[in-house]
């Protein structure tokens, strides 16, 4: 059988003197050997784009993490050359995407950044540097570290009992990967926090009236989904939603999970 198409936005990268449209590979991999699904880079363009012609030839989308924040002026911030890098190209064309989406019952996983254009793109805003805020923990990456050491599983983050990531991962402790400076601030009125950090920083949300999987996570299920079992089930889940979705919402073969 046809494997589905996932799309996953582009951000814009700039190597030796060229302009660039480039995903990282963790979350291609992931996508093809986890969720079971091929993916399909979106380049990232400030206008032009027509986001129904994007969907009308996929059954997903995965809205990676990036090293670029969402601007502050889509949620009504001033910004600040602290508050970058931006990457406008990205968020003209990953929000349209994930409001088009939602709207159309495409099944959605937003990861880190993910999250948080989720968050903006239904009415959220975002707080950044947040290790400063009193009684937040510094949720950065380590320093001095190799990749693995940045990507180790380290934090806790308590999921809601009744959520739908707790239909997943059940509900409780669950160990994660996250790393980053800017969290949710205001909670747009369309998610539910499905998950928190022992610091009450938002690690994960669904969209309420979502039609199909519709689910952000600050962390980072990509860089350990064919090992750790929590990410690999969450990204296995995703799978199986795509698939739904590319059959017509018939009943289809969950995708392999770590036993």
């Amino acid at each position: 059988m046809t494997k589905p198409i996932v799309a996953i936005p582009a951000d814009i990268r700039s190597f030796d003197g060229a302009t660039w449209h480039a995903v990282q590979h963790q979350y291609l991999s992931a996508a093809l050997n986890t969720a079971g699904v091929m993916a399909f880079i979106i380049p990232a363009f400030e206008q032009g784009y027509d986001t129904d012609a994007i969907l009308d030839h996929v059954d997903g989308l995965l809205v990676s993490g990036s090293a670029s924040n969402v601007h502050p002026s889509l949620y009504g911030a001033e910004a600040t050359e602290r508050d970058g890098p931006f990457d406008p190209a990205r968020d003209a064309t990953s929000l349209p995407l994930i409001r088009r989406a939602i709207d159309r019952a495409i099944p959605l996983l937003a990861i880190c950044r993910g999250i948080q254009e989720l968050n903006v793109a239904l009415g959220g805003s975002l707080a950044t540097e947040i290790q400063e805020q009193p009684g937040i923990w510094d949720h950065r990456r380590p320093e001095g570290v190799d990749r693995d050491g940045m990507y180790a599983i380290r934090q806790t983050v308590h999921v809601k009992e009744g959520s739908c990531i707790a239909g997943i991962l059940g509900p409780g402790e669950v160990l994660v990967n996250s790393l980053h400076r800017q969290a949710i601030a205001r909670t747009a009125p369309r998610l539910q926090v499905e998950a928190i950090a022992e610091d009450g920083t938002v690690e994960a949300v669904s969209v309420i009236d979502a039609k199909a999987f519709a689910v952000g996570v600050q962390w980072h299920p990509e860089y350990w989904a064919e090992t750790d079992k929590p990410s690999n089930k969450l990204f296995a889940a995703f799978g199986d939603a795509v698939r739904n979705h590319a059959a017509g919402k018939l009943p289809a073969v969950p995708a392999q999970a770590i036993a």
